[in-house]
C-alpha cells in the first residue's frame, strides 16, 4: 500500500531521520541493471539486477534415470501421493504463465481493466455471477478464464502425474511422433508443493510487495474440468517462475525437477492412458472434446 512519509515516520523513533530525495544514477548492459544512490543526508546504496531469463530455454536438467513412459511409470509409482504437483508440456519451455508469455507485466492493468471487462461480460453468459469481493469466487474465476484460454497470471498443475502426461503429449499428433528423432522430447515438471508450502508463505493475492510464487485450489465453479483434472494452480507475480523457485533452493533442498519424455512413445502413451480413463471426453466434459477423443480412437492421427 502506498503512503506519504509523514505517516511512514510514526513506524520509527525520533532520533530517525528519513532522506526527503536521492541523486541516483545507473548503468545498464544487455545482461545486467546497475544502479547506486546517494540521499540528502549523505546515506548511499547501490544494488545490481539481472536481466530476466523467463525469455531463455529452460535450464532444468531432466532426470537421468527416467527417460522412457516404462521408467516414467515406475518411477512415478515411488512418489509420496499428493506431495507433488506436475506440469507437462509440449517441449521443455521454462515455467512461464500465460500471462507473462503474451508479453504482459502490469498486474495493475491486469486486475483494474482486463478482470473487470472479463467479469462484465463473462456475467452474461455463466449461470452464477462471481463476486469478486470475495477471495474464493475471485480465485474460481480467475480458474475459470484460465481453464478458457484467456492469459492469466495462474499455472495450471495437477496432483495426477499421468494427467500431467495426457497434457505432455495431447498437442502432438502420432504422425508427428512417428517421424520424431531421439532429441524431440515432451517435459512433465515435478513440483514438491508440500515442502514449498511448508518453507514458504502462501499468498493468494497478485500485488503484494515482494516477490511470490504461491499454491492455490479454487473452487470448481462452473468448472467442472477442475475434478476429473485434479487439478491446482500456482498463482504469481513473476516472470521467471523457474529462476524464482531455484533462488529459494538451499541446505540441499530441491522444490522443481523435469522428467523428459521421448515424443516417439506418443501412441503408447495415449493407448495406456485411456485404459486408465484418461482422455479428453474424461478430462474435458463437452460436445469438442467428446469429439477430439473420437478421432483418437478412431482415425490414425
Amino acid at each position: 500500500m502506498i503512503d506519504s512519509w509523514d505517516n511512514v515516520k510514526r513506524f520509527f523513533g525520533q532520533d530517525v531521520v528519513i532522506p526527503e530525495h536521492a541523486d541516483v544514477s545507473g548503468t545498464w548492459t544487455e545482461t545486467t541493471l546497475k544502479m547506486s544512490w546517494t540521499t540528502n543526508i549523505g546515506t548511499q546504496g547501490s544494488c545490481e539486477l539481472p536481466r530476466s531469463k523467463a525469455g531463455d530455454a529452460s535450464e532444468l536438467v531432466p532426470l537421468s534415470e527416467v527417460y522412457d513412459w516404462a521408467s516414467f511409470k515406475n518411477y512415478v509409482s515411488g512418489l509420496e501421493g499428493r506431495r507433488h504437483l506436475f506440469r507437462g508440456q509440449n517441449k521443455p519451455w521454462r515455467l512461464r504463465t500465460s500471462f507473462h508469455r503474451s508479453n504482459r507485466a502490469d498486474l495493475h492493468r491486469f486486475l483494474n481493466e482486463d478482470l473487470q471487462v472479463l467479469h462484465k461480460h463473462l456475467s452474461a453468459r455463466t449461470r452464477y455471477v462471481f463476486n469478486l469481493e470475495i477471495p474464493n469466487e475471485n480465485g474460481a474465476f480467475f480458474n475459470l478464464v484460465q481453464h478458457h484460454e484467456y492469459p492469466t497470471p495462474l499455472l495450471d498443475w495437477t496432483y495426477s502425474p499421468y494427467v500431467a502426461a495426457f497434457f505432455a503429449y495431447r498437442g502432438i499428433s502420432n504422425q508427428v511422433a512417428s517421424v520424431a528423432n531421439a532429441r524431440d522430447k515432451v517435459r512433465i515438471h515435478v513440483f514438491d508443493q508440500t515442502q514449498w508450502k511448508i518453507d514458504w508463505r502462501q499468498l493468494q493475492q497478485l500485488l503484494p510487495p515482494d516477490p511470490h510464487l504461491s499454491i492455490g485450489e479454487f473452487l470448481a465453479i462452473e468448472n467442472e474440468r477442475m475434478i476429473p483434472q485434479q487439478a491446482a494452480s500456482t498463482v504469481t507475480n513473476i516472470d521467471d517462475i523457474e529462476n524464482y523457485i531455484k533462488s529459494k533452493e538451499a541446505n540441499g533442498k530441491t522444490y522443481l525437477w523435469a522428467i523428459d519424455l521421448p515424443a516417439s512413445e506418443r501412441r503408447t502413451v495415449v493407448q495406456d492412458l485411456s485404459y486408465m480413463g484418461i482422455t479428453a471426453g474424461s478430462l474435458f466434459p463437452g460436445l469438442d472434446s467428446a469429439c477430439e477423443e473420437l478421432k483418437e480412437r478412431n482415425f490414425d492421427t
